[in-house]
């Protein structure tokens, strides 16, 4: 068995060659792994998986960890997160986009960077493919980092960022709210969907992978607040403002991002230690199911902030 590596648009590889419902050598399974770490984003196409082989799959790449709302658990493999549009829970994701009325759009982010210890990765199934629309973006904050000038990366050496939970999109500072309102039912605070109201996590602004050794832009749009104390290190807060806009636009551009198109089949595993990912939500009443293994996050990359 031989794996094959295609470049995929811009950022992530295409791997195939394999089966996944084949016994996996270690030889193989040490060969996806460095992959992954070289990549931080594969897709697997055209592979006939059900959740016990989803599960026994993701598991190559590390433990697994459930969701903390058992809402989003399937019930008999609560392994998986299932997410879902077009059923009874899309009144609590919908908002509008310049008029339109879309289901599940999320802006780019890193699973739980707002508790400072991030998933290590997930693997996504798609078992329900939208009709249209319902894609989920990736980009790579390492490629990110490696093309900013050695001024900027000198200046973000010596920065932390911090991350504000917010269930209002509209109180994000950094995402794009041109255009938008939220929908009737939309939450207003954490505790309207059981989660807890999560202190300011900070992180280095360059954070070096765990694993890997990359350095990772660690500038996210989603929940990002602040820089701390930005005149210690001869800024003022306009200018660790603009620095911070700059980053975004910089993260955000073609170069460093892929955006995957579903079909059955198919299945994406990302580093959330090394990427960032968004989705770009469906129509009201379109059917989109992706089921999800999340693997467990071990090292703490930030810090819970308690003062500044």
């Amino acid at each position: 068995m031989t794996l094959t590596v295609t470049p995929l648009d811009n950022v992530g590889v295409e791997v195939s060659g394999f089966d996944i419902n084949a016994p996996l050598t270690d030889e193989i399974k040490a060969a996806l792994k460095a992959l992954w770490y070289e990549h931080a984003i594969l897709v697997f196409r055209d592979q006939d998986v059900d959740p016990e082989k989803q599960i026994a799959f993701s598991r190559i790449f590390g433990d697994l960890e459930l969701h903390p709302l058992k809402v989003t658990q399937n019930d008999e493999y609560p392994e998986l997160f299932e997410l879902k549009n077009g059923g009874d829970m899309d009144k609590f994701q919908t908002a509008f986009y310049k008029g339109q009325e879309i289901v599940g759009r999320l802006d780019w982010h890193m699973d739980l960077h707002y508790t400072a210890r991030p998933n290590h990765g997930a693997l996504l199934r798609a078992v329900v493919v939208a009709e249209e629309d319902g894609l989920t973006g990736f980009g790579d904050l390492a490629k990110a980092y490696d093309a900013l000038d050695d001024e900027t990366k000198a200046i973000l050496e010596k920065l932390e960022v911090v991350y504000s939970f917010s269930m209002q999109r509209r109180h994000m500072r950094y995402v794009n709210v041109d255009g938008y309102e939220p929908g009737p039912n939309s939450p207003m605070k954490p505790t309207d969907i059981g989660f807890p109201d999560f202190p300011d996590a900070a992180y280095p602004a360059v954070v070096t992978h765990p694993i890997s050794g990359r350095k990772v832009l660690e500038v996210v749009e989603q929940f990002l607040d602040r820089v701390v104390t930005p005149q210690q290190f001869g800024l003022s807060n306009d200018e660790s403002i603009e620095l911070l806009e700059r980053l975004i636009k910089h993260t955000t551009q073609p170069e460093f991002t892929y955006f995957h198109q579903w079909r059955k089949g198919d299945l994406v595993l990302w580093d959330n230690w090394r990427a960032m990912h968004c989705t770009t939500g469906t129509k009201v009443g379109v059917k989109r199911v992706i089921n999800r293994t999340t693997i467990k996050g071990d090292v703490t990359l930030g810090r819970v902030l308690t003062t500044e």
